[in-house]
């Protein structure tokens, strides 16, 4: 495979698409649960929400609370995340090589996520990735977020390529959903955080995959409008 095989330009989720930041939140969850007296929560029991929001695994870790009483966790869950970020989140395995396979083919790439901003930038000096991600749009970043097409529009824009240029690749419908609106071709990622009666079948995704490995290989990639911008 030739570099010009490779998408000009690819934008990526984060949690769950790059980064395995399930165990940074269940260590969040479950020193919230301490401090009021509840055990602690195996991974598994979070894990299949972590993409939906700190809502959703609010939900999971205090199910016994009503929705307004966790909606008012949320600053706190933020607030220990923060404090706990990065500490036992890892790369799931090949993104490491994906990039670097990216980056060798000339493939500009960058992340949209519905993660606040500020706590996304303080992941990417973690994994020295402040000068090879080349826009980084967080749920905060604009007016709108996913599945709002928009993060993905103004994130193509910065990095000056045309939405059709850029491939997103994504672990939750929401993320498909975005790249469809925004005219880009779209990856489900498989390996990712998935509800049991999520179907990615029915997202529509260009393409679905099973594992990042595969993405080190061109022909992996939606093989539609590579073109540059």
């Amino acid at each position: 495979m030739t570099a010009a095989s490779f998408p000009a330009a690819v934008l990526f989720d984060l949690d769950g698409t790059l980064l395995d930041s399930a165990p940074d939140f269940i260590a969040t969850a479950n020193r919230m649960r301490e401090a009021r007296g509840l055990p602690a929560l195996p991974l598994e029991q979070l894990r299949p929400v972590v993409s939906k929001g700190s809502r959703a695994m609010l939900a999971v870790a205090f199910p016994q609370m009503a929705e307004s009483e966790r909606h008012a966790l949320v600053p706190e869950f933020l607030e220990v995340y923060e404090s706990l970020i990065g500490q036992y989140a890892r790369l799931f395995d090949g993104i490491e090589t994906m990039l670097e396979t990216l980056e060798q083919a000339g493939t500009v790439w960058g992340i949209v996520t519905n993660k606040p901003e500020y706590l996304a930038q303080l992941i990417l000096p973690q994994l020295g990735w402040e000068q090879r991600c080349a826009v980084l749009i967080g749920g905060d970043t604009l007016p709108e977020r996913k599945p709002h097409p928009l993060p993905l529009e103004v994130a193509a824009q910065r990095i000056k390529a045309a939405p059709g240029a850029c491939v997103y690749v994504g672990d939750d419908e929401r993320d498909i959903v975005a790249a469809r609106a925004a005219g880009m071709p779209s990856i489900a990622a498989l390996w990712g955080y998935r509800l049991d009666g999520d179907d990615p079948l029915a997202w529509q995704a260009d393409h679905l995959c099973e594992l990042p490995q595969q993405l080190w290989q061109a022909a992996a990639w939606p093989a539609a409008k590579r073109a540059s911008a």
